[in-house]
């Protein structure tokens, strides 16, 4: 006799573990020209950051604050680097807040021109407290990216969320090549230029050149933004625009006073484990990559004496864009489908275990280096090696986002949750720089475990954040549902 249990086991039994491809949901075509602009907003912002990296060591030393000590150098190139995030995280997620509120563009807005004015304020920087100054003016006026990462939530659905957010670090890679490729190639350009360039302007101020270029490139991306891109805050946003998400209300005022009471929600309601997991692995993604970032330019500039590849500001500055253009190409092709095929979480924790063999690459060129007696095609294949290993370790970056946004109850808090998320990754980024460069330089100076303490200690902590990613959901939760 057939019951309607013995109905429900035979449908569970014959029900297959993994969903045929054909039920899954067709997939949303991204609006384009919004996404578009958004991106062209991330690429001015890393044109602009990462411009100052092949010549930052190189200023510290001309202003003299060192006294001449080599290993010293990457100690106030820290505190520099590490203070653009102490200033960012105090201020971003107050942003983040703001935007629930008012709006995304007015925050972009006062972003973006906080970002050029203090560009401009870095170039004509003589002392070591203006360079000081100008960084932290830099990270307290920009909330930029908490602001993008939740727009882009918002233009997206969950069939395209992940071909989505992988543009971001798409476009943060494209930037990274050109900055440093700016800034290596146009400072100091009374040397390569002298016809140009002869005043005493020039003489004194060689690093304004690729500050004042970022900062032009900053206003025009502001002059797009602007006069295209759209509000995409539900409550603030024209009636003609249309999100891919919407939520339907029997009444439109009720709807706007109950996504403005969502939106003024104490952040105490939010730190549900659900949150708090993704957020806690964007912040150890942030300190271990920022770690990285700080200590490519770092490693490359270091006398051979000391262990590192004594690259002048033209050949970081060209290795670096090498490295982003060569990201930004493989996350823009590659890394969607291979979410797509292999999972969010699972291709998450693939990439964080590629954290330790990238750091262990750098005592390898050391060893070929000093073995070798210079920068042969052993020491260029060992770059293009730890390159390869770079970018799967970067798919990470564009994984952790679908977590963080998945994570949210509605769009309304999701620029808060972005908020938080941004400013732990802030925090991350402040004790990183400053950690990781002082490490390098103790290292050096004490002969600390042959001079690579820093790195074994940064594989260690990668072997943490590989347990840490276990931790995320095994599927990312449909905000459609």
């Amino acid at each position: 006799m057939d019951t309607p249990d013995s109905h429900e086991i035979i449908a569970n039994e014959t029900t297959p573990l993994v969903p045929a491809k054909g039920s899954k949901k067709p997939r949303t075509p991204l609006p384009k020209l919004q996404i578009g602009i958004l991106l062209t907003l991330q690429l001015a912002e890393p044109i602009a950051s990462t411009s100052i990296f092949p010549y930052i060591n190189q200023l510290i030393r001309e202003l003299g604050i060192t006294g001449g000590d080599e290993a010293a150098v990457g100690y106030y190139a820290g505190v520099v680097e590490s203070l653009f995030y102490v200033a960012q995280a105090s201020a971003v997620l107050r942003w983040a807040r703001l935007s629930d509120r008012i709006g995304r563009k007015p925050v972009l807005v006062i972003g973006l021109s906080g970002t050029c004015i203090s560009m401009l304020c870095f170039g004509l920087s003589t002392t070591f407290w203006s360079l000081v100054i100008s960084r932290c003016m830099c990270g307290f006026l920009n909330g930029n990216i908490v602001v993008m990462k939740t727009m882009m939530g918002e233009l997206t659905d969950s069939t395209n969320m992940a071909q989505g957010f992988a543009l971001i670090p798409t476009a943060w890679y494209i930037g990274s090549f050109f900055g440093p490729l700016m800034g290596g190639t146009l400072a100091r350009p009374q040397d390569h230029w002298p016809a140009l360039f002869s005043g005493t302007f020039w003489g004194k101020y060689p690093y304004f050149l690729p500050c004042a270029v970022a900062a032009c490139l900053l206003v025009l991306a502001l002059v797009v933004m602007s006069i295209f891109l759209e509000e995409t805050l539900s409550t603030k946003r024209r009636p003609k625009f249309t999100s891919t998400t919407v939520v339907i209300s029997s009444s439109p005022d009720g709807e706007s006073l109950a996504q403005k009471s969502m939106a003024n929600m104490p952040l105490r309601s939010l730190l549900t484990p659900a949150i708090v997991i993704p957020i806690a692995n964007l912040a150890m993604l942030a300190f271990l990559d920022v770690s990285f970032m700080v200590l490519l330019p770092l490693f490359f500039s270091t006398p051979i004496y000391l262990g590192g590849l004594g690259f002048d500001p033209a050949s970081i500055g060209s290795w670096m864009a090498l490295f982003g253009i060569i990201d930004a190409i493989f996350q823009a092709f590659f890394c969607a489908r291979i979410i797509d095929w292999v999972g969010p979480k699972r291709l998450f924790c693939v990439s964080v275990s590629c954290y330790a063999p990238v750091m262990a690459m750098f005592p390898i060129m050391s060893w070929i280096l000093r073995v070798r007696g210079k920068v042969d095609h052993a020491v260029t294949s060992a770059l293009l090696c730890q390159l390869v290993i770079v970018v799967a370790w970067h798919m990470a970056c564009g994984t952790i986002s679908l977590f963080i946004t998945a994570s949210a109850p509605t769009n309304n808090v999701l620029g808060a949750i972005n908020g938080l998320g941004q400013t732990s990754a802030s925090v991350a980024r402040i004790i990183g720089p400053a950690l990781t460069t002082s490490l390098f330089a103790a290292s050096k100076e004490h002969n600390l475990l042959g001079g690579n303490a820093v790195f074994v200690i940064l594989i260690m902590l990668a072997g943490g954040f590989r347990w840490l990613a276990s931790q995320l959901p095994d599927e990312i939760q449909d905000r459609d549902e």
